[in-house]
């Protein structure tokens, strides 16, 4: 098939976003029509991470589900809070098989292009100009994935930390996983006076991913993780012996900062390069999945795609969340002990997912009543 200069649709980036964006528009009859460009510089055909959400119902994805759970753990240096899920389930997806079945879905359709090159820039005039390291399109809309290079260079009064990890799936010689919970926080084991945490997912008795975690405003040496995740296995897992299968290891901004000021009528951000990551937690596959839904419905009412993604007061709240866990990040531990402790699993889930009542919402808020959230909020009026 013959790649053409010209689309209807042009998406930079193969992620998450940007395949789950493919799939949506190739699975409403209004846009059968439409010619769709996916452009990355990777085939993605290897397993770079996992995404792991919460939701009541089975879904889209249920095929490629690498393992559910519906019992849960928070444990701090003072307790363990286990949380029982239903009517929730927690979930986790690899990256390769999301990649592997997204693709097997777009390459089934006529109007689906993909292209391996490295996009360099995106520029909007009567029609929108993609340049890549080896050819040019243009497009009626593009959706771009990539994180602006303002992010990070110009002088703003946004809040950003960084959600840092690495993590190893780990095979033991026996059983020594509870394969029906996961330990969502494990905060026993600290770097310093930072917000870190071990996340313990089981995908049987014998296999499991370890992952250490930091939420603070810098990044460190790959082999701190490692010697905190060796410690983690040998004295709070008690494992002596183990093989590693596989590594994974990322940043996720968590910020209030305003992507969607880069959104015009030509080009949508999406993404992280977009703001969809949920400020106060890392979390995005799901927040995704709304965010297109509202894309595809803007697209076929004639509004600008970006029209209404986000919801002010979720904004303000994951503000003041961020701006006690800049000021003063030994207090983590101590916000997500009396986050998950003193409300139920299943209103914490809904506020996450932004869809709380307010009287909910209020409630939360009161779990956490303390003078550094006091300080906060007015900070951040």
């Amino acid at each position: 098939m013959t790649t053409p200069s010209h689309f209807d649709f042009i998406i930079v980036g193969n992620g998450l976003a940007g395949l789950q964006l493919a799939l949506k528009l190739t699975s409403e009859s209004s846009f059968d029509q439409k010619t769709i460009a996916l452009i990355d510089p990777s085939d993605k055909t290897t397993n770079d991470k996992t995404w792991s959400f919460w939701e009541t119902k089975p879904s889209q994805w249920n095929a490629i589900i690498h393992k559910s759970w519906n019992k849960a753990s928070i444990i701090t240096s003072k307790k363990t809070t286990n949380l029982n899920l239903t009517p929730y389930s927690y979930k986790t997806i690899c990256a390769i098989d999301f990649y592997t079945e997204a693709k097997a879905q777009l390459n089934q359709k006529d109007n689906i292009y993909f292209i391996e090159e490295r996009v360099s820039s995106v520029q909007e005039k009567d029609q929108v100009t993609v340049t890549t390291n080896k050819n040019s399109y243009t497009s009626t809309h593009v959706f771009d994935s990539r994180i602006p290079e303002e992010f990070s260079t110009e002088a703003n009064d946004s809040i950003s930390i960084i959600q840092h990890f690495k993590g190893w799936i780990i095979k033991t010689e026996s059983d020594v996983f509870d394969e029906d919970k996961v330990t969502m926080m494990d905060y026993r084991l600290k770097d310093g006076n930072q917000t870190t945490f071990t996340y313990v997912l089981p995908f049987s008795k014998r296999e499991a991913l370890v992952e250490f975690t930091y939420f603070t405003a810098n990044t460190v040496d790959e082999l701190v993780y490692d010697t905190y995740i060796k410690t983690y296995i040998k004295e709070y897992l008690k494992i002596d012996s183990y093989s590693i299968l596989e590594t994974e290891a990322g940043q996720i901004p968590m910020t209030n900062y305003n992507f969607s000021k880069f959104n015009t009528k030509k080009i949508t951000k999406i993404g992280t390069g977009g703001g969809w990551v949920k400020g106060s937690t890392g979390y995005s596959f799901k927040h995704t999945e709304k965010k297109i839904a509202i894309i595809i419905d803007n697209l076929k009412t004639g509004r600008i795609p970006s029209h209404g993604l986000f919801r002010r007061k979720y904004k303000f709240y994951d503000k003041v969340f961020l701006k006690v866990l800049k000021d003063e990040n030994h207090k983590g531990e101590w916000i997500f002990e009396s986050f998950y402790a003193k409300n139920s699993v299943q209103t914490l889930f809904r506020f996450l997912d932004e869809e709380s009542s307010f009287r909910e919402e209020l409630k939360i808020m009161m779990s956490l009543f303390s003078w550094s959230f006091i300080k906060a909020f007015f900070k951040t009026l």
